[in-house]
């Protein structure tokens, strides 16, 4: 079940908050348990298993870590069943194929084992569970007694199948003791609403693009309908991303839980670093804490960064899908990044604004480019014909007729990328309240229009991050 279907917002969402608000103090958490359990099975009947019986081996290990006269060999032993448990489950589930697929291509043998399905947001799930786990083991957090509470902190469905990662020590409190009013119902009524135009009327709008030229024949794609293509693509997964992590905060904010901001317009970036300090927060504070500062961080001298860099992106790029592409992926923008720690960061400083910034577009740009395309031929390909290398030629009449089918929406998807739509709103918020407020009841029901007539009307509704 995703959150931008007619399903989930006009059944699924309605009958739980109903539910929800109708229960009391002590039913609250197993309303929302229940709803999770439920949300989860409806795309993962089988795998909701799985969920549940790592939910019960990590309560049980959580459990074990806290008692009184569990000393600190056994506490380390514990940690190592509990990194060996997860991980071991999201290797086979997530990594599986693409290790027999790369012992077959080296060996030049035949396996044919098949791959297992990918469980939705297994990914997500089993890094709440170590961030957990090592929380225990560092005397950061308490073992959580109740297994209600636990399960609800794993499988929780605003933020289970695509984020935000949430820290245990960041909703502890709140599982035992939130607040509720209309006015915060209202609040993440309106960041869901955001979340859901982000989705269906510009990510998967212009997403459409990406597609046509995607399925052309690289022989009859200009350099400007590549250009054209991929800038789509930029937008496309900003704004199903962004959007689904506005949807997530929304519906927490809904049930009264306060989760992380995960996106704070990264585009608007002037460097590599910045823009990975405000894509996918949750995911890159994650590794820092986890991963980064345990290897050393940066204070461990020159050489000692470079490695830690290289494992740190090594694993971002691979966390983002079962396939070599995504590990260059991750390995380009961590020699970008290093890049800028050791030899650009004081001569960028005196860069204008501009060249940072189309410094910053160009470099993210070819980084979806080898983010989209799993074969590495086509990739190679399609950068060819980016920068007239593939004998193309430069300009033809389909690019003329899709840049006017869709020059709206990139208009409409640059500004939305941008603060200046929020920083005008609280201008005018300032100078004339009451106009602003009417006017905002307005802007959401407009949105909430438009976002349904969508969904009944079309059948394109990817999410690219659902079994991330």
């Amino acid at each position: 079940m995703v959150f931008s279907s007619l399903f989930f917002t006009f059944a699924f969402l309605p009958v739980i908050a109903i539910l929800y608000y109708l229960s009391g103090k002590n039913l609250k958490n197993i309303v929302m348990l229940a709803a999770s359990l439920f949300f989860y099975a409806w795309g993962e009947p089988v795998y909701v298993l799985l969920m549940c019986g790592s939910i019960m081996i990590n309560y049980c290990i959580g459990t074990l870590f806290g008692r009184d006269d569990t000393g600190r060999r056994k506490k380390k032993i514990f940690l190592l069943i509990s990194l060996v448990f997860n991980l071991g489950f999201l290797i086979f589930f997530k990594y599986f194929g693409m290790i027999i697929s790369t012992i077959s291509s080296i060996g030049s043998w035949n396996f044919n084992a098949g791959t297992p399905v990918l469980p939705v947001g297994i990914s997500f799930y089993t890094f709440q569970i170590l961030s957990y786990a090592i929380d225990v083991y560092r005397k950061k957090i308490k073992p959580q007694k109740s297994l209600t509470l636990f399960a609800l902190y794993i499988s929780m469905f605003p933020q289970l199948v695509a984020g935000p990662i949430v820290n245990y020590a960041d909703i502890e409190s709140q599982m035992v003791d939130r607040r509720h009013s209309i006015k915060k119902f209202c609040s993440g009524v309106r960041r869901f609403l955001c979340g859901l135009a982000k989705k269906v009327l510009l990510a998967n709008n212009i997403g459409s693009l990406w597609v046509e030229v995607k399925a052309m024949p690289y022989t009859e794609i200009s350099v400007f309908m590549a250009w054209a293509g991929i800038i789509a693509f930029t937008l496309q997964i900003y704004f199903d991303f962004s959007g689904y992590s506005d949807m997530a905060i929304g519906l927490g904010k809904m049930f009264g839980f306060r989760f992380r901001e995960n996106f704070r317009y990264p585009y608007t970036s002037l460097s590599v670093s910045e823009f990975w300090r405000r894509w996918h927060i949750s995911l890159g504070s994650w590794f820092k804490e986890y991963v980064y500062i345990p290897l050393g961080g940066s204070r461990s001298g020159k050489m000692k960064l470079v490695r830690n860099m290289v494992i740190i992106w090594f694993l971002t790029g691979l966390w983002h899908g079962a396939s070599w592409n995504f590990v260059l992926w991750g390995l380009y923008f961590g020699a970008l990044i290093l890049i800028e720690k050791m030899f650009l960061q004081k001569s960028m400083a005196r860069w204008p604004k501009a060249v940072r910034h189309i410094y910053l577009l160009l470099s993210v740009i070819i980084g979806w480019v080898i983010f989209e395309f799993t074969n590495l031929t086509d990739m190679a390909s399609f950068l060819r014909i980016m920068f007239g290398a593939g004998g193309n030629v430069a300009f033809d009449n389909q690019v003329i007729a899709k840049l006017n089918i869709y020059a709206y929406l990139y208009i409409a998807c640059m500004i939305a990328a941008s603060p200046w739509p929020k920083k005008l709103a609280l201008l005018f918020k300032r100078s004339y309240f009451n106009i602003y407020r009417a006017a905002a009841n307005v802007y959401y029901c407009v949105l909430m229009f438009f976002s349904t007539a969508y969904m009944v009307g079309s059948t394109y509704n990817p999410f690219i991050y659902f079994r991330f």
